[in-house]
């Protein structure tokens, strides 16, 4: 429950940020105001000795975040993935903050099983291990499904995790509520969006119905995928906050020595990790956003297997070709072209100059091109890309900036297997198939005839509307000018009825040239 209550909490955070020596480096990391600084600073100090001293061995955010316990982890986790917002270098930190905590009792967690299944855990599994690996808000175990013999795993959520969440998280609410009262000029920061995007994304994770059916998806659109696999998902066996899925068995991305031990081309193992992402990312805008060593695991025939779907990403079908197209165009360096794709987008306000844009594109390509293959980063690209479109007045965008924290932890992961890759190398024939499929001529004719096929489904109103909008527009005359104005809506309409039938003939007319 949200109210001042959570002062004593927001102090103990204060205390223990500060003890850590986080305070400052979280400020910088926020860009915060000198108002904001001088109130923290100033509050916090004399309650230094209230706060968990942490493990001293680890950089001092990281310190802070794993001392205040679950909802602080997680809320870390979350950060990482907006640079945009903490900026690189803490951001850099944050994503090796460590997931791990004292597991609970498997006694604790054999009763949840039986709540959330409704059925005696002895009458579901023949075997159920001691925990296996315990994070911020779930822990695994491994089990063994009584009827088939299937070796299977056990998501269970931590005991009291909502209600421990929920209280930490209100404490945010009001946290970011007193720096939008203190300082104003803080705004722009957007504390009160940062802690609904985490609210959010916790809300999700806390259901593990979701998660299931987030690895259903997943399995379901990359089915096709040579070489990639995902561990079965079993829905009669989940609930809220109980998953099962299948077990994987295999080697870890990170370990490369018995990658190399057990006979795999490691070499080409890094490969089809960058292709596999941009696939998914380009290909079905649907992606897992937390692919790092530690959730993907090679089996003994060598295919690579990815697992935990608690953060997955997005991306619409129009940003999917804007970002293809903006990749396409730095890989041929036609930088004209990638400036021109910005403002067609709306990426970039109408009144700035495009030469000047398309120079300073220059600017962070050729740099990069001019680097050794091992030292080609397409996450560096992105970054650098996002700095000159913040110059020209571009919005951040969500979507991309979490598209891309994943490539930069992709490329991570491909560069441990194979420390020479040629990121451009490797993405070209992919950003290439991609462009030539769903932005040339089948792409328009595509599009062409979605529309007309939206446009036929109001075939039956768009009268009704034309007339609606005439007689509203009519209504409100009151001057030629507002006359004028208010026919637009209208005319729009009109445009809408009339060219329907003239779109549905050329659509239907290009698709059946496709055909023949």
């Amino acid at each position: 429950m949200r109210g001042p209550h959570n002062i004593v909490r927001l102090i103990r955070t204060g205390a223990t940020l500060e003890r850590t020596g986080a305070m400052p480096v979280i400020l910088d990391a926020f860009r915060a105001p000198p108002t904001v600084r001088w109130v923290l600073r100033g509050l916090c100090r004399p309650f230094a000795f209230l706060g968990y001293k942490g493990d001293p061995e680890m950089p001092p955010a990281t310190r802070a975040l794993t001392a205040l316990g679950p909802a602080y982890i997680k809320f870390g986790q979350i950060m990482s993935t907006r640079p945009d917002v903490v900026g690189d270098e803490l951001a850099t930190q944050l994503r090796v903050l460590q997931d791990k905590l004292p597991p609970f009792p498997v006694r604790e967690a054999l009763r949840m099983v039986e709540e959330e299944l409704e059925q005696p855990v002895d009458a579901i599994f023949s075997e159920f291990s001691e925990p296996v690996a315990a994070a911020s808000i779930a822990q695994v175990h491994k089990a063994r499904l009584r009827e088939t013999g299937e070796a299977v795993a056990v998501k269970v959520l931590r005991p009291g995790i909502e209600r421990a969440f929920r209280r930490d998280v209100d404490a945010f609410y009001l946290a970011a509520r007193i720096i939008d009262l203190l300082a104003p000029q803080a705004r722009r920061l957007r504390p009160m969006d940062v802690i609904e995007h985490f609210d959010g994304v916790v809300q999700g994770e806390l259901d593990l119905r979701l998660e299931v059916a987030a690895g259903a998806e997943y399995a379901e659109v990359t089915k096709d995928d040579d070489g990639f696999r995902l561990p079965t998902v079993h829905w009669f066996l989940s609930g809220r906050r109980v998953m099962t899925q299948g077990w994987v068995d295999g080697i870890s991305a990170g370990d490369v020595m018995a990658i190399e031990a057990a006979g795999h081309d490691r070499y080409a193992l890094g490969e089809r990790v960058l292709r596999l992402f941009l696939n998914h990312a380009l290909r079905d805008g649907y992606f897992h956003a937390d692919m790092h060593h530690g959730n993907l695991k090679i089996a003994p025939d060598g295919a690579l297997v990815a697992y935990d779907f608690g953060i997955m990403g997005r991306i619409d079908e129009y940003t999917r070709r804007v970002y293809a197209e903006i990749l396409f165009g730095f890989i041929r360096r036609d930088y004209r072209r990638v400036a021109e794709v910005h403002f067609e987008a709306g990426y970039v306000p109408p009144d700035r100059d495009v030469d000047e844009f398309a120079q300073a594109l220059r600017s962070v390509g050729e740099p990069i091109f001019g680097m050794d293959a091992s030292r080609i980063s397409m996450g560096r690209l992105l970054s650098y890309l996002f700095e000159v479109t913040e110059r020209f007045g571009m919005e951040t965008r969500t979507e991309l900036i979490l598209l891309q924290r994943t490539m930069v932890v992709v490329e991570g992961v491909a560069r441990s297997l194979n420390p020479q890759i040629n990121i451009w190398k490797v993405a070209q024939p992919e950003v290439q198939a991609y462009v030539t499929r769903y932005v040339g001529p089948r792409a328009l004719a595509r599009d062409l005839v979605r529309t007309a096929r939206v446009l036929s489904r109001f075939g039956p109103v768009l009268p009704e509307i034309a007339e609606s909008a005439l007689i509203a527009a009519r209504d409100r005359r009151v001057t030629p000018s507002v006359r004028v104005e208010n026919a637009a809506p209208a005319a729009i309409v009109f445009v809408a009825a009339a060219g329907g039938a003239a779109v549905g003939l050329l659509a239907g007319a290009l698709l059946l040239a496709a055909l023949l």
